[in-house]
């Protein structure tokens, strides 16, 4: 018994509890590769990523065009989606010029509502005859219907969250075969089916989904080449070009029991991972392969830049919201993409995770951390970190190997990691020294710091210097609309219009707190704050943007304390409301000052665009204005409105603004959608010199603006437009207007 209990003490003399610790890491990071959670997946996905941002496909060929339904359409054509006739005239030319198929990245899921029967049926003070013949004519649909069926077209369908009609049973869909064990397992499924009318579906060449899955982080890599959708196998759009193209009847999808293995086609056979999915192989964004839609309808296209292409028609425009995040771009049109998967199918750039791969990160894992775990209490410091370092280069060496010569993807993320958190154990006990010193800088600072840049200074005391360094930083500046009107009537009590401020500033300084905004000062009843820093913040744009409408709600729910106050003290009450300005941009950030005395605090010229846009909240009738940066950042998680294209006083570059109209509850609401759908027609109008088209936009958005809360906008441009009648703008006018005001 008594030599059982002395074996940990021996153990603890010759080998170290620390070392046993790691054995312990060692192997429960291992378990931990193995269960492959999704942290860990995302790392080794982001270090994907980088080698192909380091080294993008090249492109040898370019067999791909995209008619692009652009912002020059669009001004040109009008809003999306575009009577059917004029996509007829589209396919027609397309395939005068060659086009050997032609893909749709969108769905015709409505009868056209320029069809002549129901414009009959719908339009008032048409007399009997005209009526008649309006109703004998062909629908529009009949006539794209008829466009389709002399050419090789591929519509595109979508798959749905849930099931919302029927699926058509009698309408024609893409066969498939299997060689091996079953496929459809395998493949992801969508609840629901959003198909085109009958009538086009009945004459397409093909049907082919062109739902994008992103991955859990929000970024495409891999692109589904079969789904199912409402019980149906369906193929990608740009698997259907391809089965078009090559002539063949039926998709064979060749699996086993570990899941699908690839796809084939008629001379040609495109390997996929288990679930059919295509890693892509990003080359970089080509403007190249792009042709603006309304060229190919005025017939402006030459012959060969279409002629045996394999032709997608799609959209670049933000307003159409198609824009996805890729390895190798943030925004990426959605129509890019499938251009990409047929590049990289018809190249054979495919790129994959090799069999191997697994046990080859296990074994170099555990070998390096045998080798840490045995050797690092006896080395130095310096030869540690060249060992370490040697062996780090090799593994990335090895991965980059794979990839850039046989487009394997080979993980080093996890050896390192493990390594690294091995490592780190064995040297714990050196920080208790650090601590000590750390603990001695916070006494020091803590009284004139905030919290954040205490922390930051403790890890880095060599940072209490002057000087800065460049980041791209979300700024803030809030203010109190109508301060000069509370302040007077605080006239006979400046105590409490101090305790009313300091009332104020606290929940609003707790609001940008909360959302890892720093405070950079406060000038009397305004705030100035940025995110990004001293802490890096890869959501700065957002959590701004959500900073200030926690502020917004804070500031009402204070608003109703104080006016009950009033109501039971019998006192004037004068509700608080704050303008937010909001920019993003590159700026110089760090301990700005002099030798006596110096704040942490930012510079730059984004900075004064944001206090400038603060100004204007007043002006356009919204609590919360944005730049564009900013803007694009947040658009898929907020509810954000174009106001204007404006040249700053002082700037010579004009800004798209943007206001933040609410949440997600706000953006996806029938109503909000309703009236940004009219602002953008207005603004389009406006910018196109179309005052009649924009006044009448403006009219229909009052009607719709149940709440006023565009009055102030529409007051805005109405008046604009008014001016511009009896004194238009010069030629060269690019839709800008400049501000008279800071």
């Amino acid at each position: 018994m008594r030599r059982l209990k002395a074996v940990p003490r021996w153990f603890a003399r010759r080998f170290g509890y620390a070392r046993l610790l790691c054995l312990v890491l060692l192997i429960g990071f291992a378990a931990l590769r193995l269960a492959d959670p999704g942290p860990m997946q995302e790392l080794r996905l982001r270090t994907f990523d980088h080698f192909q941002l380091l080294q993008p496909r090249v492109k040898t060929i370019r067999p791909v065009v995209i008619v692009d339904i652009d912002e020059k359409s669009l001004a040109k054509l009008g809003q999306w989606p575009w009577s059917r006739t004029q996509i007829a005239d589209m396919i027609i030319n397309l395939t005068n010029l060659g086009a050997a198929v032609i893909a749709f990245d969108a769905v015709f899921a409505e009868p056209d509502r320029l069809n002549p029967a129901l414009v009959a049926k719908t339009m008032r003070y048409l007399d009997e005859v005209t009526r008649s013949k309006l109703s004998e004519l062909p629908s529009n649909d009949q006539i794209l219907a008829d466009a389709i069926r002399r050419a090789h077209v591929v519509l595109g369908e979508t798959g749905l969250a849930t099931v919302t009609t029927e699926l058509d049973k009698t309408l024609p869909v893409t066969g498939f075969a299997t060689l091996g064990g079953e496929a459809e397992p395998f493949l992801f499924e969508f609840p629901g089916l959003l198909r085109n009318v009958p009538v086009l579906e009945a004459t397409a060449a093909g049907r082919g989904l062109f739902t994008i899955r992103t991955e859990r982080d929000g970024i495409v890599r891999r692109v589904p080449m079969v789904l199912r959708a409402q019980g149906v196998m369906m193929p990608s759009l740009s698997l259907e070009m391809l089965r078009v193209v090559s002539g063949t009847p039926t998709i064979l999808m060749k699996a086993d029991e570990a899941g699908i293995k690839s796809i084939r086609l008629r001379g040609l056979e495109i390997p996929t991972d288990a679930n059919s999915q295509l890693w892509v192989h990003f080359a970089a964004q080509d403007p190249s392969i792009y042709i603006s839609a309304s060229d190919v309808l005025d017939g402006k296209v030459p012959l060969d830049k279409v002629s045996g292409k394999l032709v997608l028609v799609g959209t670049s425009a933000v307003g159409l919201n198609d824009i996805k995040t890729t390895p190798v771009s943030p925004a990426m049109p959605g129509v890019e993409v499938h251009a990409q998967v047929l590049e990289t199918a018809l190249t054979g750039a495919v790129l994959s995770q090799p069999n191997w791969g697994l046990a080859t990160e296990l074994a170099a894992a555990m070998l390096l951390g045998l080798v840490v775990i045995a050797f690092a209490p006896q080395l130095g410091a310096v030869t540690l970190v060249v060992v370490g370092g040697v062996f780090a280069t090799v593994l990335i060496g090895i991965s980059w190997y794979c990839y850039m010569q046989y487009r394997l993807l080979v993980d080093f993320t996890y050896p390192m990691l493990s390594t690294t958190a091995i490592y780190l154990t064995l040297i714990f006990a050196s920080f208790v020294r650090e601590q000590s010193q750390r603990r001695q800088i916070r006494s020091a600072f803590r009284q004139y710091l905030s919290p954040t840049l205490v922390e930051q200074l403790a890890h880095s005391p060599e940072k209490l210097v002057l000087g800065g360094e460049e980041r791209e930083m979300t700024i803030m500046f809030s203010d109190v609309r109508g301060f000069t009107t509370i302040s007077e009537s605080y006239k006979q009590d400046p105590q409490g219009l101090t305790r009313l401020m300091n009332r104020f500033l606290t929940p609003l300084t707790n609001a940008i707190i909360a959302r890892k905004g720093t405070i950079d000062k406060y000038m009397g009843d305004a705030i100035m704050a940025f995110w990004n820093a001293p802490l890096d913040d890869a959501a700065h744009q957002l959590n701004a943007c959500e900073a200030a409408l926690d502020m917004l709600e804070r500031v009402d729910a204070l608003n109703k304390e104080r006016e009950s106050e009033a109501e039971h003290g019998g006192h004037v009450y004068i509700p608080l409301k704050v303008g937010v300005g909001l920019n993003t941009g590159i700026c110089v950030v760090g301990n700005l000052g002099s030798d006596l005395r110096f704040d942490y605090s930012v510079l730059g010229d984004s900075v004064n665009l944001a206090s400038r846009l603060e100004g204007q909240s007043k002006e356009y009738g919204f609590p919360i204005i944005v730049g564009s940066a900013t803007a694009l950042a947040v658009k898929d998680q907020l509810a954000i409105l174009e106001l204007d294209f404006i040249m700053v006083k002082g700037k010579k570059e004009p800004e798209v603004i943007y206001a933040i109209a609410g949440r997600e509850d706000v953006m996806y609401s029938e109503r909000f959608q309703r009236l940004r759908n009219l602002t953008i027609e207005m603004l389009a109008a406006y910018r196109g010199r179309d005052w009649e088209e924009a006044l009448a936009a403006i009219a229909r958005g009052r009607k719709t603006d149940q709440g006023q809360e565009l009055a102030k906008l529409y007051d805005l441009y109405e008046a604009r437009i008014r001016n511009y009648q009896t004194n238009p703008p010069p030629e060269d006018w690019n839709g800008a207007y400049a501000l008279l005001t800071k």
